[in-house]
């Protein structure tokens, strides 16, 4: 039997390694369960969402979303080609390219499925696909589900990535990175890595959902930070479900290259678009970004404030370089249980473990918010003190 099909006792239910699987799970602290939220939990403060600019709930987005939904109806009522394409997303198409100061945009039903569409419509048999080794699992999928070969490098290794270009025999290569790596909150060598790929006649793709909002002037993202604005082997992906507070992602780039994806990205052509409402609450927040554009330096703050002092408790925390802080633990369990003790006393966290981390490095994950104030990081790190208490 496979590893992942452990072999069952002869006579058995064909499901059983399922059993064995779990409890395997459970004995490893991996055991997963949803655990449903209300729609109000007074005195809770979220460390654990993606609401990083905290629009999710901003009266403008939600009358924008209203109104939407009342124009538009609740969904798409089809893919982006037959009936799923509104004036709506043409706005925020167009919005999100001028933010980021690229060519064109185009919208999928989620930062996941852009992953998928971009990089398989860009890459296959015969290609090359070079890929961070702790790259999000939507880029890990992307890969596989590409057919190119795959070479994964260390972590923000820019020589290793040169190397593998320089000695590849395929005439296309796509290199895709994370800007900010959503679990140690770092950020990608992306002007290094730019220079790189331009030299060995590649592509480079940044998925910037951690980026978007959070990261470099008025939150234009690692890309627009790190100068490569309008670059023409360059593109992106984002996601509208963290900083812009909605649902949905997209691929923003040259001119030829969406064009091309219309024609050929699968998760686009075959997916029901992305519901108006969602697209009109991510075009109010992306406008009230624009009006406001200091909401991205007040989130850097708010996650350097919680880094800062969860290092003053002396915890080993990663240092942000957008909306993210990461607090090593180590054993999943104790993890897990950290994370309990934090719920317990109002404050929720992020708990990364395996298969999301490697074995021995699970974590928990601040995630702060432009809306926080001085006594919510207070609350927060003295919370966070009592929780680690023992473990």
């Amino acid at each position: 039997m496979s590893e992942n099909h452990p072999a069952v006792p002869s006579g058995g239910h064909p499901l059983d390694w399922l059993d064995i699987r779990e409890k395997e799970r459970v004995a490893a602290g991996l055991r997963r369960r949803l655990r449903p939220r209300p729609a109000d939990e007074p005195g809770v403060l979220d460390l654990a969402g993606n609401d990083y600019l905290g629009l999710a709930r901003d009266p403008r987005v939600l009358a924008a979303a209203s109104a939407a939904v009342r124009t538009w109806g609740a969904g798409s009522t089809g893919s982006r080609l037959v009936t799923g394409s509104t004036e709506l997303h043409a706005d925020l198409e167009a919005e999100l390219a001028a933010h980021v100061e690229a060519e064109a945009a185009l919208v999928f039903s989620s930062g996941y499925v852009a992953n998928l569409g971009a990089v398989t419509a860009l890459v296959g048999r015969g290609d090359l696909v070079v890929s961070d080794a702790i790259n999000h699992a939507s880029i890990v999928d992307a890969c596989r589900l590409s057919r190119a070969r795959v070479a994964i490098t260390p972590h923000c290794d820019v020589d290793a990535i040169a190397e593998v270009l320089a000695n590849r025999s395929e005439e296309r290569a796509l290199v895709v990175v994370d800007a900010v790596f959503s679990v140690d909150g770092d950020l990608a060598p992306l002007a290094d890595l730019a220079a790189v790929v331009r030299q060995h006649g590649a592509v480079l793709l940044v998925d910037e959902a951690h980026g978007l909002g959070v990261v470099g002037a008025g939150g234009r993202g690692a890309v627009h930070a790190a100068g490569l604005a309008g670059a023409d082997h360059v593109l992106q992906t984002v996601t509208l479900s963290k900083a812009m507070g909605s649902q949905g992602g997209a691929v923003v780039g040259p001119r030829r290259v969406i064009d091309h994806l219309v024609d050929t990205a699968r998760t686009f052509i075959f997916d029901t678009g992305l519901a108006p409402v969602s697209v009109a609450a991510a075009l109010e927040s992306l406008r009230i970004l624009r009006e406001r554009p200091s909401l991205a330096d007040e989130v850097r703050m708010r996650a350097r404030q919680l880094a800062d002092g969860a290092r003053a408790l002396g915890l080993n925390a990663t240092e942000p370089s957008g909306a993210v802080a990461s607090v090593l633990i180590g054993a999943p369990e104790a993890a897990f249980q950290a994370s309990v003790r934090c719920a317990e006393a109002g404050v929720r966290v992020g708990c990364f473990r395996p298969p999301s981390v490697p074995d021995g490095v699970s974590r928990l994950r601040l995630a702060a918010r432009a809306d926080l104030t001085d006594a919510d990081v207070s609350r927060a790190l003295d919370v966070l003190a009592e929780a680690i208490q023992g473990i």
